[in-house]
């Protein structure tokens, strides 16, 4: 491990100002992609009870899980063993992910403007038959659309948005509750991963995690360091659409997840991306070079797709 490589801590309260945050983001996304974000108002109490739901799902019968099992708009039960990262390149990965997951996404009912005009993976939840759940995922999924949002907003200023472009992406924006579990590792295969090395295909991720560690990040240097859970804090990375937006100025950091400790991993990423119909391509702000150097232009439903089709074969199949 590269012990000169940390992983920095962004204060969303800092007393000392927006101005000092936005600073901070900038340095952190920058140069590692990573960080701990405290100041957050997340509650310790809203977390616990979302591990807590997440334990009461992965214990419940495997036949009541699969009664919901990932469906073509990608919402319900991951299986261990049943999605692959095959968009990868950034290791040989010949074996599917060593976790499995419940999937909450945006919920949008028969009337929803994105149900009714055939948006990709726009649609209704599937819930489990366990008491509360629903109920706590909820609650903690609003928590976190008003984080991402207010850390969206900081992020369009840190980059010049004065045009509103990255705002106008998240009037509707595709997101995201995962609840992963990852199983001790079992002997040292090096080909097997609870989650494979990769970067986010989205905006932004922000990472509850329990104290039993795996996570890893990759510097630029190529070493991987460990990403420890820290108290009190969250964990944010930025993904492939904030890289576009911003020309490569904000990094896209691949990570991965190896559990090895012996015990039971628990994790909650939560996702907040673009709408689908939007076109992700360099601000203006971050074209500056002479000749200027950009990345192509891409429409985040169309990368959303071809993301979810490598990787789940759910989704690999006709009419998904």
């Amino acid at each position: 491990m590269n012990g000169e490589v940390s992983i920095p801590v962004v204060d969303l309260a800092d007393p000392a100002g927006p101005n000092s945050v936005r600073s901070d983001l900038l340095a952190a996304y920058s140069n590692v992609g990573f960080a701990y974000l405290v100041g957050h108002e997340i509650s310790e109490d809203l977390i616990g009870r979302v591990f807590e739901a997440s334990r009461r799902f992965h214990n419940m019968p495997m036949a009541r899980k699969l009664a919901i099992e990932l469906n073509h708009i990608h919402r319900g039960y991951i299986a261990i063993g049943t999605s692959t990262d095959r968009n990868s390149d950034l290791a040989h990965i010949t074996k599917p992910n060593q976790s499995a997951s419940f999937i909450m996404m945006r919920e949008a009912g028969p009337q929803d403007a994105d149900v009714q005009s055939g948006a990709y993976l726009a649609g209704p939840n599937q819930w489990p038959e366990l008491d509360g759940f629903r109920e706590v995922l909820e609650e903690y999924n609003s928590a976190m659309v008003d984080l991402a949002s207010r850390v969206i907003d900081m992020f369009a200023r840190v980059l010049g948005d004065d045009g509103g472009v990255i705002a106008r992406a998240f009037e509707t924006p595709t997101t995201w509750l995962r609840l992963l579990h990852y199983p001790p590792a079992t002997g040292a295969d090096k080909e097997l991963y609870g989650s494979a090395p990769h970067v986010d295909f989205g905006a932004i991720t922000i990472l509850a995690q329990d104290d039993v560690g795996g996570l890893q990040v990759q510097t630029v240097e190529g070493e991987w360091i460990d990403v420890p859970h820290r108290a009190g804090a969250l964990v944010m990375n930025t993904g492939e659409m904030l890289r576009r937006w911003s020309n490569g100025r904000l990094l896209a950091t691949p990570h991965r997840v190896i559990n090895r400790s012996g015990r039971e991993r628990y994790s909650c990423p939560f996702f907040f991306d673009p709408n689908v119909d939007t076109v992700v391509k360099p601000l203006p702000s971050c074209i500056d070079d002479s000749p200027p150097k950009t990345i192509e232009p891409v429409e985040y439903g169309t990368w959303l797709r071809n993301e979810l089709q490598a990787g789940y074969a759910r989704h690999s199949t006709p009419n998904t």
